[in-house]
């Protein structure tokens, strides 16, 4: 388990053992820099894994993506590159590669499927990244096709969930959100800015949701798994809700559960970022999985866990 302290690792560490795993590879940054490439391989080598779940990777919204592009897309790319190989040298019998939906293109079609990786443009703002993680599910190809691998890079849509990430400024939309809210609710504010004109949608997924959707993919038989790995097509499956909202209801409902009753004030002088990211599941309800996490439910769910952290 690779990022197993990030959103989307700590809660999928919760679903295997909930599932019963017990003989888990967990390592902290301290204990293990994924950046290190003979470490990596040593770590490999030693412990020997027969599933790896490469959720780790650096992260942030808008500001941090634009401030910071050469640590984005070197850091992705140097933690994605050392374990993928560590893995095929190790004989990994599965790797589940987790990237982003900001992999599709800036315009791409809504809901946008599979087939539509590498078709337009990416969002400026976050290209490094998105490159990074487009490299991840290249290599994951370029592996199964050479080497008879079995790994699969799934791209799930906006997460969220207790583990997130809540600082100003570097966070993602949503956890930016609860936080000015909390702030502004603690403070007695009568107003919260919102980035961008608040036209947006965005679809988010709650991470306990996503986690399943990993266990469940990791989980299929060898002939549905095998159908996600064809020779002419990326090893590529979105995980979303198949749902999307506008910044401003999201902000409409952060306000709900969180109690501020003040006005909210859209700042259309900050960046937008892309349109609309709805991913089209059609592949992944086709076998057999959906989440069952409503999003009001999911933030509620969140903010009990975080409340007194903010």
């Amino acid at each position: 388990m690779a990022g197993h302290r990030g959103l989307v690792g700590s809660a999928i560490v919760r679903g295997l053992e909930a599932a019963g795993y017990s003989n888990l590879l967990l390592r902290t940054r301290a204990e293990l820099d994924l950046t290190d490439q003979r470490a990596v391989a040593e770590f490999f080598a030693e412990e020997r894994p027969e599933f790896v779940f490469l959720a780790a990777a650096k992260v942030g919204g808008i500001l941090a993506n634009d401030t910071y592009p050469a640590e984005f897309i070197r850091e992705n790319l140097v933690m994605e590159t050392n374990i993928i190989e560590a893995s095929r040298q190790a004989r990994v019998k599965r790797l589940l590669f987790l990237g982003s939906s900001c992999i599709y293109p800036k315009l791409a079609p809504q809901p946008m499927p599979e087939s539509c990786l590498l078709t337009g443009p990416l969002e400026p703002t976050n290209r490094a990244y998105a490159l990074a993680k487009i490299a991840g599910i290249e290599m994951c190809w370029a592996y199964n096709r050479q080497y008879g691998t079995r790994y699969l890079a799934a791209m799930p849509t906006n997460l969220y969930g207790p583990g997130d990430n809540f600082d100003l400024n570097t966070s993602h939309v949503l956890p930016a959100l609860m936080r000015k809210t909390a702030d502004a609710v603690k403070s007695g504010a009568a107003t919260v800015t919102v980035w961008g004109s608040g036209t947006p949608r965005r679809e988010l997924l709650y991470s306990d949701d996503v986690a399943e959707a990993c266990l469940f993919l990791m989980n299929l038989d060898e002939e549905k798994f095998g159908t996600l790995l064809v020779e002419d097509a990326p090893p590529l499956i979105n995980i979303g809700t198949g749902e999307d909202v506008t910044i401003r209801e999201l902000a409409e409902t952060v306000a709900r559960v969180l109690g501020f009753t003040g006005e909210l004030v859209f700042d259309a002088t900050k960046p937008d970022g892309t349109p609309r990211k709805l991913m089209d599941v059609a592949r992944l309800h086709g076998l057999g999985w959906r989440h069952k996490t409503g999003l009001e439910a999911g933030i509620s769910k969140t903010w009990e866990l975080v409340r007194g952290q903010l």
